[in-house]
């Protein structure tokens, strides 16, 4: 990232409640658990891999600040969200997002 790029999204307060619930609902579906440095761990399949991928792009569009790693480890996705400096919370909140749903 270029330090030069706004930490802001480009979302409208209309398009928000939509992506949220779209990270929501793959995170009932397919969440296994998040580690204690923040890593998500999803269930490791061609459905979830294409659901998975299609938020990071839509997510790296809007809120071009952040970092996105999806990595294949065993039966299991992990996706890691960086964050600049000052943005952490933006990162957390996504992690909230995936995780409102998901069975406990």
């Amino acid at each position: 990232m270029n330090s030069d790029t706004p930490i802001a999204c480009s979302l409208s307060a209309e398009e928000l409640p939509a992506r949220l619930a779209e990270m929501a609902s793959l995170g009932a579906d397919a969440l296994r658990g998040v580690d204690d440095g923040g890593v998500l761990g999803f269930r490791n399949d061609e459905a979830t891999r294409a659901r998975l991928e299609a938020i990071v792009r839509a997510e790296s569009e809007c809120c071009n600040f952040l970092s996105f790693d999806i990595r294949a480890n065993g039966d299991q996705l992990e996706l890691r969200i960086g964050a600049p400096e000052g943005a952490e919370v933006v990162a957390d909140d996504l992690v909230r997002a995936f995780t409102a749903a998901a069975p406990t």
